[in-house]
């Protein structure tokens, strides 16, 4: 399980990107890198970590279904995730 402080920070990421994208997107196309370097580095979408949506994991994201490789397998093994059988793991 993730700290709760990792995963509060996360969201803070998040939400401080969300609010800056339309004048980061007005910068961009106007060329203005300066103005760009003078808003916050949380605010960039590039620094936005995937994680678990159930353990906080942070490595091992599947994207596809939103949580970590360990917690994919043990929901498949427990077959709560239709259509996937295991093959040799």
């Amino acid at each position: 399980m993730a700290k709760e402080s990792m995963k509060a920070r996360e969201v803070k990421r998040a939400k401080m990107c969300l609010k800056y994208a339309e004048k980061r997107k007005a910068l961009k196309d106007a060329g203005d890198y300066i103005g760009l370097q003078k808003l916050p580095k949380n605010s960039s979408p590039v620094r936005a970590h995937n994680r678990c949506k159930i353990t906080g994991r942070p490595k091992g994201y599947m994207r596809q279904f939103g949580i970590s490789r360990v917690k994919f397998r043990e929901m498949a093994n427990k077959g709560l995730i239709p259509g996937v059988r295991k093959a040799s793991w």
